[in-house]
């Protein structure tokens, strides 16, 4: 039973008048022989844990431990989470993992995202989480997933950072979340329920303003005024420095760009579907570029690097064009399919920086060999049996396995599996080389 009254077989309580969200979920059995997190979101999660954490021993012990079913059942509620953990004496031990809630402001903001794009209401019902969505929250100011700093550990073995007992509740959650990344919302704050019905009300209202006759607003919704410019030449023209205009605000969606196909036909070779989806990618990157440049320190951030045509190619085949698209953008970039699949994979765990580690392969110089070894040497804990791994440039392959870990430049490790003979990127980065090499279990 829950605090907040009758909970159902999913582990859902039943709200009562004035109750907060909350489900208990049952201790998970021993996840002998696999990686924690087989989703992107998982492995994110993971990944807001291992940044954060200080001492890489208690990571390593947290994991034995969730990996030995020292974990009791989990509570998640908002803003925190909560489990009974064993130590290895079976000493009991409560431990709360904290992440910050969204406030109104923010839940409004992701709730007209989400509305705004069917896929992604679609996405949620099947429990999945497109990394599209995340992004888009982004795009509006809205951190969905946690990073650096964001899981603040609370713990009965008075550990001032995360100790073993936190770090395997995180990872043990990590696996819940692969399950249910509804979880990851109840901790931000609105339980399932709540969030569809709030999701329904605003998709009525968004098909009503969509489908309002031309120069009309459904309800009472006024059309914003949009500012005047000046135009460029009398800028350029007055003397000293030119007064720039106020910023402008942020944009909630990326704006709808027309729809091409009519009743002429086209010109002879342009591809009216092409086009329309590189218009649509255009209104999708210039309202990231936008919210970027309004977010907090952005003018010191550094000016990322142009992508090169390649690069550009693997993002947008990362997308998910049209069949037909997505088929000309293969033809087109001088790579077999296979390999465009790799780098579509490697983009999709960490953009232009894992498909580096993809295609690039160097040798450490002395000191970063020397770091590298030194991750190695203490990876595994004593007792563990360490895999024997061959090392080749920054490449460490498991001997008698199809299983690698790839030192990046930054100092992080990618985890690579093999598949009909090439390798393949396993997930995101981990800062040990133990947790990447988890992740090259299969499924």
């Amino acid at each position: 039973m829950s605090r907040t009254g009758h909970s159902d077989e999913n582990g859902y309580a039943e709200d009562a008048p004035g109750a907060r969200p909350e489900r208990t979920l049952p201790a998970l059995p021993p996840a002998q022989g696999r990686g924690f997190a087989r989703t992107w979101w998982g492995r994110a999660w993971l990944k807001a844990l291992e940044d954060t954490a200080l001492d890489n021993g208690h990571l390593k012990s947290g994991r034995k431990h969730a990996r030995e079913g020292a974990v009791g059942a989990v509570c998640v509620r908002p803003g925190r989470i909560t489990a009974v953990v064993r130590d290895r004496d079976r000493t009991p031990y409560r431990s709360d993992v904290l992440l910050q809630e969204l406030d109104d402001g923010e839940w409004d903001r992701l709730l007209g995202v989400v509305a705004e794009r069917s896929g992604h209401i679609a996405a949620l019902l099947d429990r999945d989480m497109p990394p599209q969505l995340v992004e888009d929250a982004a795009a509006v100011g809205v951190d969905l997933l946690p990073g650096i700093g964001d899981l603040e550990p609370e713990c009965a073995c008075e550990a001032w950072d995360h100790c073993p007992h936190t770090a395997a509740l995180c990872y043990q959650v990590a696996r819940l979340l692969d399950e249910d990344p509804y979880l990851l919302l109840l901790m931000r704050g609105r339980g399932e329920r709540e969030l569809l019905d709030e999701l329904q009300v605003r998709s009525v209202a968004h098909a009503a303003r969509h489908s309002a006759p031309a120069g009309e607003t459904a309800g009472d919704e006024v059309p914003s005024a949009v500012p005047e410019g000046v135009p460029a030449q009398a800028a350029f023209a007055a003397p000293g420095p030119a007064e720039l205009p106020a910023p402008p605000a942020a944009v909630a969606a990326p704006g709808r760009p027309p729809a091409l196909a009519g009743g002429t036909d086209p010109a002879p070779g342009l591809d009216v579907a092409a086009l329309e989806f590189l218009a649509a990618d255009a209104a999708v990157r210039a309202q990231r570029l936008l919210a970027e440049a309004l977010a907090p320190g952005h003018a010191a951030s550094p000016v990322p690097a142009v992508l090169t045509e390649w690069q550009d190619t693997v993002r947008l085949t990362a997308a998910g064009p049209p069949a037909a698209i997505a088929a000309r953008l293969a033809a087109g970039c001088g790579r077999d399919r296979v390999d465009l699949a790799r780098a579509v994979r490697a983009w999709e765990h960490g953009g232009a920086a894992a498909l580096a580690v993809l295609e690039e392969e160097w040798t450490p110089d002395d000191e970063a060999l020397a770091r590298a070894r030194a991750q190695l040497a203490t990876a595994w804990e004593e007792g563990e049996r360490a895999p024997q791994l061959r090392v080749a440039g920054n490449r460490w392959t498991a001997v008698g396995a199809d299983a690698q870990v790839r030192y990046g430049r930054d100092g992080r490790w990618w985890p690579y599996r093999k598949d009909r003979g090439r390798w393949w990127p396993a997930g995101p980065s981990a800062q040990d080389p133990e947790a990447a090499l988890a992740m090259t279990a299969p499924d």
